[in-house]
């Protein structure tokens, strides 16, 4: 059976993936090794120095290429890492479009690394794809995008971007990191290179830090592989194994997160102490028709402002939660929460928050596989 023809669930568990070689084992082995013996100069087995290839990153590249219907997947050592990569690609007096409601870590990483190197980012909100072509010029070489957006889950409409980014003859970059290719693939609606924070829902189970790449075009993936070993940024083989182990298990808890979120997501829409509840599975969603046609299923990201509250209300919320923990990052088996405006995304000035909707009081869920029950017991306990 040719692997283009299984399906996702089976992918996850079988994409790009081949017992080892030596001894038959079916998970790749950790080869926690940094190099690698050649029989003369340049005559080796495939592999020479870690930094340029390991087997079980390399074992790990070729999964994600698979569950994201790619041709070629790298992985780094953070969603960071990998981010800087692709920024890399860039030079001087280039320019960047990127929603402007994204993940506080990349914000920083355009606007105070990248920025002093020449290269400019402009931030515009994409949910109208006219907004964007308004900021293309001829410096334009890359398009940014979050869908759903982190924190205020905005949807924007991948094929339209992919469209518009074509007509231009510039790149398109997809962070998947929220949706995981279980609920879409950006590559198939046109981008040219999807991202990941692996360390999210691809890991998921709060135990690793990897970022990842994936493109089809093999010269692009070429240009990434080069600034991968060149910048050095790279995951070691348990980093790589860890997350290998819960991409086959991805699929079964994806499911699980998208029928909690829901239970959750309406659970706050109907409390009558909660003001405003963004989820992009509610048919009042701004972008709701596009999320059903580009997704198959909503997610488990929600994020909420309880009603007249201010920042120490939301921080008391927060703080008595039980099974919710109080922690940075998302997409784990254990549901987490968090607070954006002093957490996830405090390098953001404040005013540019609010212009997007993250105020003092906004707070954001990462819902678990835990029992629904007992999350919305939680909720209930700590909201009052």
């Amino acid at each position: 059976m040719s692997e283009k023809t299984l399906k996702f669930n089976s992918r996850t568990i079988h994409g790009g993936q081949h017992p080892d070689k030596a001894y038959g084992a079916v998970m790749p082995p950790i080869y926690q090794t940094s190099t690698y013996a050649q029989s003369a100069p340049g005559v080796h087995q495939g592999f020479e120095y870690s930094r340029s290839a390991n087997p079980t990153r390399t074992a790990l590249e070729n999964a994600l290429a698979s569950i994201e219907n790619g041709s070629y997947g790298l992985a780094f050592g953070s969603g960071l890492a990998a981010i800087d990569a692709v920024i890399k690609l860039l030079g001087p007096g280039d320019e960047v479009i990127s929603t402007n409601d994204l993940y506080g870590g990349s914000y920083r990483l355009f606007k105070q690394i990248f920025e002093k190197f020449g290269i400019t980012f402009r931030f515009v909100g994409m949910q109208e794809t006219t907004e964007i072509e308004k900021q293309i010029n001829k410096n334009t070489k890359l398009i940014w995008v979050e869908t759903p957006t982190n924190p205020m889950m905005n949807v924007i409409n991948i094929e339209a971007v992919s469209t518009l980014a074509k007509k231009h003859a510039v790149l398109l970059a997809v962070d998947n990191t929220f949706a995981t290719p279980y609920l879409q693939t950006p590559l198939d609606l046109g981008a040219d290179i999807v991202m990941h924070s692996a360390t999210k829902y691809l890991g998921g189970h709060s135990d690793v830090v990897v970022g990842a790449l994936v493109v089809k075009d093999k010269k692009l993936a070429e240009k990434l592989y080069f600034i991968q070993n060149a910048s050095g940024a790279v995951c070691g083989p348990m980093d790589s194994f860890l997350v290998l182990r819960g991409i086959k298990t991805l699929h079964v808890r994806m499911q699980r997160h998208c029928e909690n979120g829901k239970v959750v997501a309406h659970y706050l829409a109907n409390h009558p102490k909660i003001e405003n509840v963004y989820w992009p599975g509610f048919e009042t969603h701004p972008n709701h028709a596009i999320a059903k046609s580009q997704m198959n299923d909503f997610g488990g990201m929600i994020s909420f402002v309880p009603k007249g509250s201010s920042y120490d209300d939301a921080i008391k919320i927060v703080s008595k939660l039980k099974l919710f923990t109080l922690a940075e990052s998302l997409g784990g088996v254990e549901s987490l929460a968090g607070h954006p405006a002093s957490m996830t995304h405090a390098s953001i000035p404040k005013m540019e928050r609010e212009k997007i909707g993250v105020v003092d009081s906004l707070i954001r869920l990462s819902v678990g596989i835990e029992d629904a029950s007992d999350l919305i017991a939680d909720l209930e306990q700590a909201i009052g």
